[in-house]
């Protein structure tokens, strides 16, 4: 065997690595989607955490509604997005099929129902604002509607492409396990 520094084993030239085995395409591609989703499930969890500031803030009366505006309807079942994270979670490390598959389903009814239906509810404040320059609800200093239309089109990429990817690592695990039963 050779080492990093030291000479190259003897009888051989270093074309001899065709005959190895290699990762099969499908593992890979498996592992780089648990790596994507992964990702997107941290951020999704960021977005609810801020999410669920937000609403315990308000409901609790910590500071003045002149700085965090009173919730809209919408946010209140968007708090219930943390159940397909915490699906999806639980499906990556052992492959397990039924977890991705429940995760999938309650994201479009958990995560981009509420965003739709949020998006719906906010559009006369947002039009309001647009003519007439009028906001009446604050975060921080900043519009109330413009910063949740913000946060809405974040979660819909993020839950989009939670789902996007949720579907190919399916098929992945789909396409492995009936290369298995074939054998």
């Amino acid at each position: 065997m050779a080492s990093r520094a030291g000479p190259r084993a003897a009888g051989t030239d270093g074309s001899d690595f065709q005959h190895r085995e290699r990762v099969a395409a499908h593992y890979q591609m498996s592992v780089a989607l648990k790596s994507e989703i992964r990702k997107l499930n941290i951020v999704h969890v960021l977005i609810w955490v801020l999410m669920a500031a937000q609403v315990t803030v308000s409901q609790l009366s910590l500071v003045s509604h002149k700085v965090v505006a009173a919730p809209y309807q919408w946010e209140y079942p968007y708090l219930l997005s943390i159940i397909p994270s915490v699906f999806s979670f639980l499906a990556l490390p052992r492959n397990n099929i039924s977890y991705l598959v429940i995760s999938m389903i309650s994201a479009g009814l958990f995560c981009v129902a509420p965003l739709i239906y949020g998006s719906m509810e906010m559009f006369p404040v947002a039009q309001q604002l647009y003519r007439h320059g009028k906001a009446y609800r604050f975060i921080f200093g900043f519009s109330a509607v413009t910063v949740m239309y913000l946060v809405i089109v974040i979660a819909v990429q993020v839950h989009g492409w939670q789902i996007y990817y949720s579907k190919k690592l399916l098929d992945q695990w789909f396409t492995s396990t009936q290369e298995k039963k074939k054998k």
